[in-house]
């Protein structure tokens, strides 16, 4: 055997045992065991994610003694094993189904004791994924009820436009992908982006320059084929009219011609983008055509001529709403809570005080805190009987200090109701909050 066989039939041996190794000894990896609150919806094959990228899958999903969910999970080498400080999370890739579910790791840091095969990462290191009916729950009723409202409207706009609908959707995605793919393509290197800038602005730059020669340019051809369509026989004038234009479109076209050149790469990069453009926009027309009382009832109503009469002023006006009310309902709050406790102290007294305006001081209520029924009438006047040493009588004034000797307001603090029996149901006497009245004062008898 020469020595060039014999370093061929060693070359080939190696490659064998290269692919024995390969496809007999396998990936590695280790498992995991994590712990949820819930297992929001995940399946058994369900990925397991670091950073966007695929590390392994979920193997099985159990239920733990204190109803947690035990999920165990497979880590591929070379990202097994991991390191402490690992955190769990359950993801959503989209709503459309419960297979969407997958799990995201965020590594610990390398320097970290490594975790051994089998580990559990408990539920302080996991992070349960919030289903969108408990994003609901969160919002109030009347916003849940404007929301319902959104739908509903919605629906009513599309009703019995499903198909058009339908058939327009198809073409959407393909649109933004193409989108995509022109963006993509023009910013993967800077210089055909920026030779599209500059392409686009050297065109409408001359555009902007010829605005003139296009407008008179225009003018030339609308009067020329006006005159040919009302009457033949201005076609002469017409035709004399045209070497005029023609000789002005001439300029122009030149010119445009330039930038035509310029906007060639900016074509080329869009081409991919308009393949299924024209029947997305096809497709599109009726759903746009639909919308359009939408938006002009819209319009109205955001921007209405006339001052103060629109969305738009009502915007305006808010913040200078905001700085003349918030001082007076902070104002007005707080003395309804000054005004609190005199309202407390009052309520019982209802019926005296309307008692008292009605008959305008001159009769009490027939029913207060002293009894069922007033039974004495307080007169405070401001004269006097005088009798003489003949016997006769004269009124004389009596001052202001004497008028109310002998007068004392603190002599019972009866609460309402406490001058007649006391009711089954307890409802007297009645101890109101706020009141100064002492329940214990009852007037003797049964």
């Amino acid at each position: 055997m020469t020595v060039a066989r014999a370093a061929a039939l060693g070359a080939l041996l190696l490659v064998v045992a290269v692919v024995a190794i390969v496809l007999l000894g396998g990936g590695g990896g280790q498992q995991y065991r994590l712990i949820f609150q819930t297992a929001g919806q995940l399946v058994r094959g369900n990925d397991v994610q670091i950073g966007g990228r695929r590390i392994g899958n979920v193997d099985e999903i159990e239920l733990t003694d204190d109803n947690l969910a035990a999920v165990t999970i497979t880590v591929d080498e070379p990202y097994a094993p991991l390191h402490e400080g690992t955190t769990a999370e359950i993801r959503l890739a989209s709503l459309s189904s419960v297979a969407n579910r997958y799990i995201s790791l965020s590594p610990g840091p390398n320097n970290a004791p490594e975790l051994s095969d089998g580990a559990t990462l408990g539920v302080e290191d996991t992070t349960t994924v919030v289903d969108l009916d408990q994003l609901f729950n969160t919002l109030d009723e009347r916003t849940r009820r404007g929301l319902q409202e959104v739908f509903k409207g919605g629906a009513t706009q599309y009703a019995g436009k499903e198909r058009e609908v339908s058939e327009a959707a198809k073409y959407f995605s393909p649109a933004l992908s193409a989108t995509t793919r022109l963006v993509r393509e023009m910013s993967r290197d800077d210089r055909i982006l920026e030779d599209a800038i500059v392409s686009t602005a050297r065109v409408l730059a001359s555009v902007s320059e010829r605005r003139t020669e296009l407008t008179q340019m225009v003018g030339s051809l609308n009067a020329m084929f006006g005159a040919i369509a009302d009457q033949n026989e201005n076609f002469s004038q017409a035709l004399a009219e045209a070497p005029g234009t023609l000789k002005e479109a001439n300029t122009t076209f030149r010119d445009v011609r330039a930038a035509l050149d310029d906007l060639d790469p900016l074509v080329a990069a869009s081409k991919p983008a308009t393949v299924d453009l024209d029947r997305f926009f096809r497709e599109f027309r009726p759903l746009v055509d639909a919308a359009v009382p939408t938006f002009e009832d819209l319009s109205a109503f955001v921007n209405t001529p006339g001052p103060g009469n629109d969305a738009t002023d009502l915007v305006r006006m808010q913040p200078r709403l905001q700085q003349v009310g918030s001082p007076s309902f902070r104002n007005s709050v707080r003395a309804m809570r000054m005004g609190q406790p005199v309202v407390d102290f009052l309520r019982p007294y209802t019926p005296e005080l309307v008692g008292w305006l009605q008959s305008t001081g001159q009769a009490a209520a027939n029913y207060d805190a002293n009894g069922h029924y007033v039974r004495a009438l307080p007169i405070f006047g401001a004269f006097r009987y005088v009798q003489g040493a003949d016997g006769s009588q004269t009124l004389q004034p009596v001052s202001p200090d004497q008028r109310f000797a002998g007068q004392r307001g603190d002599a019972l603090r009866r609460c309402p109701g406490s001058g007649s029996q006391a009711r089954p149901d307890g409802s007297n006497p009645w101890d109101a909050p706020g009141g100064d009245c002492d329940p214990s004062d009852l007037p003797p008898g049964p």
